[in-house]
């Protein structure tokens, strides 16, 4: 296992850094077989993935009963938040949905190896029978608009969506508001001065 310096503003316990460290680790020794992340990230992968990906955490609900994350991929945000949870939230249940065998194999071997309150779901998201998320989160899937498109069926009139963008995301709001109506709130990444957190709430198609 590579060796990474911790990133400032990572406040996570020793047994939350334990499962995140084995994550980590899980991380390494699966991307040469399915790419799991561009291998150029590996050594900053802890500022560029994991802080990326826990600073969602404090955004949501206080203890939401059912966390949604869709196209979860390399299991950044789901497994990094569903670790995090696991100590602050003991009673959140994750579900991940991941259409790629290969990765959803991978993160079902990451909640069986971290012991997480997870699941993942093996299909696309579209198929997806309403599921009434309390959070829904989405990294590096889509433009603004369509995620709106793919978490509204999942959303009851408290659900909070978690969209973390990069320095395009003026242009996303944009776009999406010519189809959709939210509560927005812009909170600035804590791993890039031109990415935000787009925290939407009460979101309606126009």
């Amino acid at each position: 296992m590579m060796s990474h310096p911790m990133p400032a503003g990572l406040d996570v316990s020793r047994e939350t850094l334990d499962r995140l460290n084995r994550f980590v680790a899980l991380v390494e020794k699966w991307t040469p077989a399915i790419n799991l992340i561009a291998k150029s990230t590996l050594p900053d992968i802890w500022h560029r993935h994991v802080l990326d990906s826990a600073q969602l955490f404090p955004l949501a609900l206080r203890e939401p009963g059912l966390w949604m994350d869709l196209g979860s991929g390399a299991g950044f945000p789901g497994i990094v938040l569903a670790a995090i949870a696991a100590e602050r939230s003991p009673e959140t249940r994750f579900i991940l949905v991941e259409s790629d065998l290969r990765k959803a194999t991978f993160l079902r071997t990451a909640i069986r190896d971290l012991n997480l309150k997870a699941e993942v779901l093996a299909e696309r998201i579209e198929a997806l029978h309403p599921m009434r998320a309390d959070v829904v989160s989405a990294r590096a899937l889509a433009p603004l608009d369509v995620l709106c498109g793919l978490a509204a069926p999942h959303l009851s009139a408290e659900s909070v969506c978690l969209f973390p963008k990069g320095a395009a995301h003026a242009g996303e709001i944009a776009q999406a508001r010519k189809t959709w109506t939210m509560d927005l709130e812009v909170h600035p990444s804590m791993t890039d001065s031109e990415a935000v957190i787009l925290k939407l709430k009460a979101l309606a198609h126009v």
